[in-house]
């Protein structure tokens, strides 16, 4: 599958009944969003998510490129190395999976991630209208808006700073490998593709090498504890026949 086209934001959208969540990281994966969508804990993780109040899997989710970076900074306390955000102002081209949900459900998805208990609406007027509001200093709490796709706006979660103003740090091997799973689960991106991108991501650079990264991808893969932070075009539903026990 081709990776889709983000058209750049050239004016304020009006509010969308839908809108396409793009994730880069934990999120890409299905299971991962399962939980957060359907209520629940994704495999290998402790911590249950409430759900979305809409527990429908998504319309669509389509592999897509963004304009800026993937970085890694500050502590994670479950994979004890480095969080990957995205920086849209940075030089450079960001993986990721793009997933059609309703505008309630992003809402509801963003509230957990940003710690908070879903159920109320995001207003989206600000993001839609500049491309970025953040809503508050938290690690996930500001919402940018990179364009859209088919017109419908794109919208996904990542700090209020840049990775100029933080000190990088190394992410840990498990975390990479779940997010090279997660990239080739999404796209057509090769395993040697997939190293090298990762391989550049600042926080990466320097010390996870293509030919280190792709080991990774070789290596039997047990289920991954949680990461933090946010994640093949199918049908509604098609992937998601078990949520009617327990939710996912």
């Amino acid at each position: 599958m081709a990776v889709h086209a983000v058209r750049p934001l050239t004016r304020a959208v009006p509010a969308p009944e839908q809108v396409w969540y793009a994730s880069y990281g934990s999120n890409m994966h299905m299971d991962r969003l399962a939980a957060y969508i359907a209520g629940g804990a994704p495999p290998g993780a402790t911590h249950a998510h409430p759900g979305c109040r809409d527990r429908r899997a998504p319309e669509r989710s389509v592999p897509v490129e963004l304009d800026g970076r993937l970085y890694f900074a500050t502590e994670s306390l479950v994979w004890t190395g480095g969080r990957g955000y995205y920086d849209p102002t940075a030089t450079g081209r960001l993986r990721g999976r793009a997933h059609l949900v309703t505008t309630g459900q992003l809402s509801d998805i963003a509230a957990q991630e940003m710690g908070r208990e879903p159920g109320a609406d995001l207003d989206l007027s600000t993001v839609l209208r500049d491309g970025r509001h953040t809503l508050g200093p938290g690690r996930y709490e500001t919402l940018v808006c990179p364009g859209t796709i088919d017109s419908i706006p794109v919208v996904t979660f990542t700090a209020p700073w840049t990775l100029r103003d933080v000190e990088l740090r190394t992410p840990a091997a498990g975390y990479l490998r779940h997010l090279a799973s997660g990239l080739l689960a999404s796209g057509p991106w090769t395993r040697h593709d997939t190293a090298e991108y990762l391989s550049t991501c600042p926080g990466a650079a320097g010390t996870w090498t293509p030919d280190r990264i792709h080991a990774l991808l070789t290596t039997t893969t047990k289920a991954t504890p949680e990461a933090s932070g946010p994640g093949v075009s199918e049908p509604r539903g098609a992937r998601w026949g078990g949520w009617g026990r327990r939710g996912w």
